[in-house]
């Protein structure tokens, strides 16, 4: 398991948008497996769950990734799972921190530090 958190100049939407199409669009084996959206008057909550196959682990890897501008800036929080070679063994290869790059790049110029 592999998580990240960041802060973006978009909104929910956009910066979904940037990662489906990163890891959707931009990939083989990625796979949109769900997305949901809530709005209020001045926020909005998208939540995105991803696959993707990564053949190191013969594998395929989850990643949910929750965005928010519940506090008035966008804030994005990705973790992976399911990345792991069998059923004892959480060692990954680094399949879920493969993974979770692709948010990190698909934001990057988007990133508020």
């Amino acid at each position: 398991m592999d998580l990240c958190d960041l802060q973006v100049n978009l909104n929910p939407s956009e910066a979904g948008k940037f990662i489906i199409n990163a890891i959707v669009n931009g990939s083989i084996s990625g796979t949109l497996i769900d997305e949901y959206k809530r709005f209020s008057c001045e926020h909005e909550l998208y939540v995105i769950v991803l696959e993707k196959f990564y053949y190191r682990t013969s594998n395929r890897a989850s990643m949910t990734v929750t965005i928010d501008n519940f506090n008035g800036i966008t804030n994005v929080h990705a973790v992976s799972s399911g990345s792991s070679q069998g059923a004892f063994f959480r060692f990954d290869w680094g399949a879920g921190g493969d993974f979770i790059e692709c948010v990190k790049k698909a934001l990057y110029s988007h990133r508020i530090e």
